[in-house]
C-alpha cells in the first residue's frame, strides 16, 4: 500500500487520502522528503507499506531512458533516509498496524497494562 511518493518527472507529490489522518506536521515532513529525494536524485520515489508486516518500503525508479536517473546516489539515498528518519518510519509503521489492520503490538499492551 502506497503512503506517498513524488515524480520528478510530472512533478507531483501524492499522499494517499487513506492516511489523511496523519498529523500535519508528518504529512509536511513526508512531503518535504518525497519531493527533495526526486530533485536530488530524479525519477519516482514512493513509501510504500508492506501488505504482509506493515514494513515500510522507501522504493525508486526511473523511465527507461532517464540518463540523468543516479542509480547509485537513489540507493545512498534511501541508505541516509532509513538511518536519519528512523523514529519517523518506525512511527508510521505502529499507526499502519493500529489504524490499517487494526492490529495492537504486544508491546503497547504489555505498556498499557504496566502503566
Amino acid at each position: 500500500m502506497v503512503l506517498c511518493g513524488a515524480n520528478a518527472y510530472e512533478q507531483k507529490y501524492y499522499l494517499n487520502q487513506e492516511f489523511s489522518g496523519l498529523p500535519t506536521q508528518i504529512k509536511e515532513e513526508l512531503q518535504i522528503m518525497c519531493v527533495l529525494y526526486t530533485e536530488e536524485i530524479g525519477g519516482i520515489f514512493t513509501v510504500e507499506f508492506d501488505d504482509e508486516d506493515g514494513t515500510l518500503l522507501l522504493k525508486t525508479n526511473s523511465e527507461e531512458n532517464d540518463f540523468a536517473y543516479d542509480e547509485i546516489g537513489a540507493e545512498l539515498k534511501i541508505r541516509q533516509l532509513m538511518r536519519e528518519k528512523q523514529e519517523l518510519f518506525k512511527s508510521l509503521e505502529l499507526y499502519y498496524k493500529i489504524f490499517v489492520d487494526g492490529d495492537i503490538p504486544e508491546e503497547l499492551l504489555k505498556e498499557s497494562e504496566n502503566a
